[in-house]
């Protein structure tokens, strides 16, 4: 039995808490799906979950509003929680996205502790899913994959690791004002901070006015609210991903972020809309939760600002242009830009996230047209009533007004990339699947392509080596 006690949610938590809307839930999303060897394995599936729920520390914390600080709320122990309120075993379903994309659109009891795990079976009874819904006040996404991994086993142990000494600290660090003995210390420290805090704040509100000025939002990333919802998923090799990245630089998530700029331009051609001039802003999420603190409750983001290059024909130029746009926010730091707006909510007091949640809500499609995120996942398989996890299909929360939401993970070799829309805006959301896996072959292509013609300039037929 947990022995949890109540804390006041942060600012970020707050704000997420309050601009949810019944047509736009602010739950995260995770499909898994095991292989099954017998067609009671989803039951013994929902069991095992339901029995081990009450252990995960954070699944029983329901989300309170309190008197003091006026505005605020907290998370406390839920009384009478009843797992069996928050696992449910589902019908069979031939389907699971179409089944996901359903329950994703329903949003989370808020009397309850804010999260839900539906297992799906698959009609055939070779396999089953699970899909986890989180309150996004309740979590953010390495927190969300640690309350998730608390119900699963690990394919296998991790190795053992010997602790390492501390590091001494330099001699230096004694001059460190926060170490000076006294109030003399603690006011040098604070004035710096807030001052720092100040600045900072003004710096981003300065970009993001910047980052809404003359600028023509993407009609297809657009949506009137409907509250329907619709997922797809795709998975791809991620050897692949590293023999582009390798040709051309960068990082991994350089390369996930250019295949959904490449796949939205093959999806806007593919569906008759001009691709010229449209350069979408992407919101790409960035964690500020080390993996090894993912224990504490709540959201620690900030995020970069990212213009996705769609209007380029070439798949070796939009890659360039993404890797260039991230490394000049990788520069200037997650709390420096218009991606960091998420920091601007710990100035606001706790009145402001109460009553302005709506006007932020209406306020998210002025600064970002599509939401980008990357979900970490474990190196290690996880396993589920004996049953391997052999595919996870992150979903993120869809912003008001906008009509698409990407989210990326690898696992076991593999990159599964989880696309969450309005349903009445994006009836084809299989075909832009279609389009992240055409984009990547054509990445691979091009690469080729140009160690070919590096091997051609250099004499050297490709694959020999010089002597």
């Amino acid at each position: 039995m947990n022995s949890e006690s109540s804390d006041l949610l942060a600012p970020l938590d707050l704000a997420f808490w309050s601009i949810e809307s019944a047509a736009h839930p602010m739950h995260l999303g995770a499909l898994g799906v095991f292989a099954a060897d017998s067609p009671s394995a989803a039951a013994h599936a929902a069991d095992l979950l339901a029995a081990r729920a009450p252990a995960v520390p954070g699944l029983r914390m329901r989300i309170r509003h309190v008197l003091l600080p006026p505005g605020g709320a907290e998370r406390q122990p839920a009384p009478g929680f009843d797992p069996l309120d928050h696992v449910h075993l589902a019908p069979p379903a031939a389907d699971f996205h179409a089944a996901a994309g359903a329950l994703m659109e329903r949003p989370l009891d808020r009397d309850r502790p804010p999260w839900e795990a539906h297992v799906l079976p698959a009609a055939d009874g070779d396999s089953f899913a699970v899909l986890f819904k989180f309150h996004h006040a309740l979590a953010d996404g390495l927190r969300a994959l640690t309350l998730a991994a608390g119900v699963m086993d690990p394919m296998e142990l991790p190795p053992a690791r010997e602790p390492s000494p501390a590091p001494e600290a330099p001699w230096w660090h004694a001059l460190d004002p926060r170490r000076l003995p006294g109030t003399v210390g603690s006011a040098l420290s604070g004035a710096r901070t807030a001052a720092t805090d100040v600045g900072r704040a003004l710096d981003i509100g300065a970009s993001v006015a910047r980052a809404t000025w003359g600028v023509r939002s993407c009609d297809a990333l657009t949506s009137r609210p409907t509250g329907s919802r619709r997922t797809a998923g795709i998975a791809l090799d991620l050897d692949d991903v590293h023999r582009v990245r390798k040709t051309v630089g960068g990082t991994v998530n350089d390369v996930l972020i250019a295949v959904v700029a490449g796949a939205l331009r093959r999806w806007l051609d593919e569906r008759g809309d001009s691709s010229d001039g449209v350069a979408p802003r992407a919101l790409v999420p960035v964690s500020r939760r080390r993996p090894r603190t993912a224990q504490p409750q709540g959201n620690r983001l900030s995020g970069y600002l990212v213009r996705l290059p769609v209007d380029d024909a070439d798949p070796l130029a939009r890659l360039r242009a993404v890797r260039g746009a991230m490394d000049r926010n990788k520069d200037a730091g997650p709390t420096r830009g218009a991606g960091a707006v998420a920091l601007l909510a710990d100035h606001v007091p706790p009145l402001g996230h109460r009553f302005g949640g709506p006007a932020v809500a209406h306020a998210a499609r002025l600064l970002f047209d599509i939401l980008v995120t990357s979900v970490p996942l474990p190196s290690l398989g996880l396993r589920l009533a004996g049953h391997p996890l052999t595919e996870v299909y992150p979903f993120a929360p869809l912003a008001r007004g906008q009509a698409l939401a990407v989210a990326v993970s690898t696992y076991r070799g593999r990159v599964h990339y989880g696309l969450v829309a309005d349903a009445a805006a994006v009836p084809d959301l299989d075909l832009l699947g279609r389009c992240v896996r055409v984009e990547l072959a054509a990445l691979v292509a091009a690469c080729e392509g140009a160690r070919r013609v590096a091997g051609d300039r250099s004499g050297l037929v490709p694959g020999a080596r010089a002597t």
